[in-house]
């Protein structure tokens, strides 16, 4: 077949990968998910964890990587908007901070809030707040909680029933999934472990780097603290959690989102839905920086 194609008057020989790029990029596209589509047929065939054993491994691997993200800083931003009874946003706060490791501790310092930085006056008050955690943090041992209980994932799903394990790809990785619910006869000790009973989700773990990649969790009833007349979050609240490997060396929490409907004091009503994005991973040698501070000195 020779001449030309008449239609749109584009001839044959114009589609070629020099001058035309739709075809390249789908063939690239395709072959892209052969490469994933190997990846994950070749780790099916191979029996899945259990997994209790699977969130230790989480947790242990977590505690060996505390040393190496006290070497990064990122930015950290959040939305929150009130929302009214018809489900219209009526408020809107943007708060944005720098966030750094003390001790295997997470410090957030507020810079912005509403894409303004802070005045001199409370730029005073949050470098005195966040000298007062560094300090705190560097009197706590690493893997214990600077406020409040320290929760961890294994005690969480403790009180839960795990099912349906399975494997699924998630951002072209395969991943260990499965579903958890609260057991609603449990005993727990503590405001976290006894609102898990109250939760249902699913869970992503990374099956290469064993790693929290994604968590679905939302509450299948009301729970009451302090009996229902502290705050009541009620049936429905939902929360989303993500993790992301930076830089081929740690992972670290990239995003997060919450709707949450609650009562506080018995007659407050609130209406919120909350999201966090994690930006600008950089890296920083703690090493190098007080060795050039020890060669300046006399």
């Amino acid at each position: 077949m020779t001449g030309r194609w008449t239609r749109h008057g584009i001839s044959r020989r114009s589609f070629t990968p020099e001058n035309f790029r739709g075809p390249s990029l789908i063939f690239t596209y395709l072959f892209l998910l052969w490469s994933a589509a190997r990846v994950f047929a070749q780790t099916s065939s191979t029996p899945l964890p259990e997994i209790p054993q699977l969130i230790q491994q989480v947790e242990q691997h977590q505690k060996q990587l505390e040393k190496v993200r006290e070497n990064y800083t990122y930015t950290s931003t959040q939305v929150t908007q009130d929302i009214d009874s018809k489900g219209q946003v009526k408020k809107t706060e943007t708060e944005e901070f720098e966030v750094f490791f003390a001790n295997s501790h997470e410090i957030r310092r507020l810079v912005k809030r509403d894409g303004k930085p802070l005045d001199e006056r409370d730029e005073k008050k949050e470098t005195a707040r966040v000298t007062k955690q560094v300090e705190k943090a560097e009197k706590t041992p690493p893997g214990r909680a600077l406020d409040g209980p320290d929760v961890s994932i294994t005690q969480v799903l403790a009180v839960m029933d795990v099912s349906r394990p399975r494997r699924e790809m998630y951002h072209a990785r395969p991943c260990i999934v499965f579903d958890f619910i609260g057991r609603k006869d449990a005993k727990t000790h503590g405001l976290a472990e006894d609102a898990s009973k109250r939760m249902q989700g699913t869970l992503w773990v990374d099956e290469a780097d064993r790693e929290v990649a994604h968590m679905d969790v939302s509450f299948d009833e009301n729970f009451k603290v302090g009996g229902g007349l502290l705050a009541t979050v009620q049936k429905g609240s939902n929360f989303h959690f993500e993790q992301s490997p930076i830089n081929g060396e740690l992972w670290l929490p990239v995003g997060a989102d919450a709707s949450v409907q609650a009562r506080v004091l018995v007659l407050k009503g609130i209406r919120q839905n909350f999201s966090e994005r994690n930006t600008d991973f950089k890296r920083f040698h703690v090493e190098a920086q007080s060795k050039a501070s020890e060669a300046g000195k006399p």
